[in-house]
């Protein structure tokens, strides 16, 4: 399984907008790129606050000690990626907030469907969990993506190399994701009887 770095609340980072000129910084400031760039921040940030919360739901509903296993340690991962992202804000000398983002809210709600729609230790069940998160990665690693382009284009180098490690971290859940879906739960899913 993947190992998780923990993060310690708070570390230290350099400031980037320290390196700019105070003409570019003011003008980077009231861009509509770092509006829109800072609200994609609080977004992603309502969105993992939430997502720990959903993941320990349905690691409780996973059939398997491994596909379990490998949401709990995406938890911890999770965890610190909000640790992560209280330091991108840091490093922009901006207060984490967050904004309600619709996009796992509805990803969230999904995987709850999913969940009740199949039965209570069925591998099937597995196999849908499975699928909600990995649903649930891909629009992670579209939002650390985008999100790590836009910070290095505003000059806001420490946050970009704190939003690549995020980005690296969901590409590598959704790996296991999918090496646990090919290599036990999809095969023994298609046996059970519907």
């Amino acid at each position: 399984m993947a190992t998780t770095k923990t993060l310690t609340k708070k570390a230290p980072i350099k400031m980037a907008r320290a390196r700019r000129s105070p003409e570019t910084t003011t003008a980077v400031e009231e861009s509509a790129l770092n509006e829109l760039f800072i609200d994609e921040l609080k977004d992603i940030y309502w969105a993992e606050k939430h997502l720990t919360k959903a993941l320990a739901k349905l690691a409780k509903k996973s059939t398997t000690d491994e596909l379990r296993g490998a949401i709990e340690n995406h938890i911890t991962q999770t965890e610190n990626q909000i640790i992560r992202l209280d330091q991108v804000f840091e490093s922009i000398n901006k207060k984490a907030t967050a904004k309600k983002c619709e996009a796992m809210a509805g990803l969230i709600k999904e995987s709850e469907e999913i969940v009740e729609s199949t039965e209570d230790g069925s591998i099937t069940r597995d196999a849908g969990i499975i699928s909600a998160c990995q649903k649930v990665e891909h629009y992670e690693i579209a939002s650390y993506g985008t999100l790590k382009t836009l910070a290095g284009i505003l000059g806001y180098n420490d946050a970009a190399e704190l939003l690549d490690a995020t980005l690296q971290e969901e590409k590598q859940t959704d790996e296991l994701l999918t090496q646990v879906a090919v290599g036990t739960i999809n095969q023994s899913a298609k046996s059970e009887k519907a």
